[in-house]
């Protein structure tokens, strides 16, 4: 499912992809709920993806196929020219 957040650069849509496998995504936040840098928002289970739609203030710290872990890898910043 897809997850929307507001944040002072602009929204970010978070697209959990259930794998053929598991079949599994659980999102654990709520509609309105204010959420902290590095706060998990719910996981997902073998085989399955997470696309993460940015705003273009936003730049890519991570390209397609890297391994990320949940709440520490920071997988975007924003530009420098955008702050």
């Amino acid at each position: 499912g897809d997850t929307d957040l507001e944040t002072p650069a602009g929204p970010v849509r978070i697209r959990q992809i259930a794998g053929l496998v598991a079949r599994r995504v659980v999102t654990r936040v709520r509609a309105g709920e204010e959420l902290e840098t590095g706060e998990r928002i719910g996981i997902i289970r073998f085989g399955s993806r997470v696309d993460v739609f940015l705003p273009l203030k936003y730049e890519a710290s991570v390209k397609a196929g890297d391994h990320v872990r949940a709440g520490e890898t920071v997988i975007a910043r924003m530009r420098p020219e955008s702050r």
